[in-house]
């Protein structure tokens, strides 16, 4: 396994939607492992492939309740029914560093996806659960959290996120990184400004 590098906006890929995954063989679950072993290094709640400059529907996220790994990998996923319920959380990317936004999406889902072996599998989703899976889906259809936004909002965060790229305060993850298989960080705030999905 390896951790990939992160895209960082702005970007033409985040405006690209990522093809269907023929078969899950062996090079997908490459890639899967991969964006996992992403994920974790960079500290985050989830990635859409898009995001490590791969264009294959794949998600990949973990919560870690209570602070145990237990990641979800979805190929092709897609999303049956939504309720007209809402939630608003705060979101945030792990390719838009330094910033955040509230964003209003539906409180619970029900997604088809396929696993890390190809088979076949449902979820129903709530709560924080539901946005993650929502947040990491629309990167797979060329969209960012930043788009449920007004764009005097959405230029107003990119001029913050490009300050704060420049502050020098960002740091980008590389093989020599020491935190990269922590696992006694807090996972307890999941969507703020320095939340990693």
């Amino acid at each position: 396994m390896a951790v990939l590098p992160l895209v960082y906006a702005p970007n033409p890929i985040f405006r690209k939607k990522a093809e269907p995954v023929e078969a899950v063989d062996d090079s997908i679950r490459a890639i899967i492992d991969d964006m996992l072993e992403t994920m974790y290094a960079e500290r985050g709640v989830g990635i859409g492939a898009n995001m490590v400059g791969i264009l294959k529907q794949i998600i990949v996220l973990d919560l870690q309740p209570e602070g145990v790994r237990d990641p979800l990998v979805c190929v092709n996923p897609k999303i049956v029914w939504y309720s007209e319920e809402k939630s608003s959380m705060e979101e945030a990317s792990l390719c838009f560093p330094g910033i955040s936004a509230e964003v209003s999406r539906p409180r619970a889902i029900h997604v088809t996806y396929l696993d890390r072996d190809g088979v076949a599998r449902e979820l129903e989703a709530e709560g924080d659960l539901a946005t993650v899976i929502q947040h990491e889906m629309d990167y797979l259809e060329g969209m960012t959290y930043l788009d449920y936004l007004s764009k005097m909002k959405r230029d107003l965060l990119m001029k913050k996120m490009a300050k704060y790229m420049k502050s020098g305060h960002h740091h980008v993850h590389g093989p020599h990184c020491n935190h990269g298989h922590d696992h006694h960080h807090d996972h307890g705030h999941v969507h703020g400004p320095d939340c990693n999905h």
